[in-house]
């Protein structure tokens, strides 16, 4: 026993555990998602996060621990981010059709986001660190932890927050749009990346191609007007 909890130390030490930990939650909750049919509540993002809770809270591993471990994952979410480049380039004759509503949808939901998010937290009195932090919580994990960061708001409750609008996004697109008779994959998946940035996007481009295109275009957007915006809506909104 002595051995094995020697040999568990040494691993827990090692980056490259924690990285398989992760690679190896994701690969498990995508497939629970496959065996579901892609059903919006099986979000393998949702999943893999589960499961890998549940291995550090198993092995009390601290969290800083773990993320020493899995920041290459982080890393990657840059290039994952450019990436999404080259399905814009692919349809980007279709994406010219529509530059006039996107603009008008990506000003509308960014605004939105902004007043319904710090509008409420300081009409419930949260303290203003807290509000700083919610702020940018539809902007991409990369983008939105800068601008906490920037602005004095805690970049880690920023990340949960994230994650958390993220996976309420990508779960309730789809029976919304279902239920809204939206049809349209191009509005479906600009909302999807709008309001639930990369986990939204990754779940329209398991609905379509051209949905998971215009989902890409949004993030992307969102993340730059919300970074200009988040300063002055903190102003406005005292």
């Amino acid at each position: 026993m002595s051995g094995d909890f020697a040999l568990w130390v040494y691993l827990s030490r090692t980056p490259l555990l924690w990285l398989t930990v992760t690679l190896v939650a994701y690969l498990v909750a995508d497939r629970i998602s496959a065996a579901t049919g892609r059903h919006p509540v099986a979000n393998p993002v949702l999943i893999a996060i589960a499961i890998t809770a549940t291995v550090l809270k198993l092995t009390d591993t601290p969290y800083p621990t773990y993320f020493a471990g899995a920041q290459f994952v982080h890393f990657l979410l840059g290039p994952a981010t450019v990436v999404l480049a080259l399905p814009l380039y692919e349809h980007r004759a279709t994406v010219l059709r529509a530059a006039l509503p996107m603009l008008a949808a990506l000003i509308a939901g960014c605004a939105t986001a902004l007043v319904t998010a710090v509008g409420l937290a300081r009409f419930l009195g949260i303290p203003e660190p807290v509000i700083v932090s919610l702020s940018p919580k539809s902007v991409t994990s990369g983008v939105a932890m800068g601008i906490s960061e920037a602005l004095g708001g805690d970049p880690t409750l920023t990340a949960v927050l994230v994650m958390t609008t993220g996976i309420v996004g990508a779960i309730l697109v789809t029976p919304l749009m279902q239920l809204m008779r939206i049809r349209d994959m191009r509005a479906r998946g600009f909302a999807a990346g709008l309001a639930a940035h990369g986990v939204g996007t990754a779940r329209a481009f398991q609905v379509s191609e051209v949905a998971g295109t215009f989902a890409g275009i949004a993030m992307g957007l969102n993340a730059f007007l919300t970074a200009v915006a988040v300063p002055l809506a903190l102003h406005l909104l005292t």
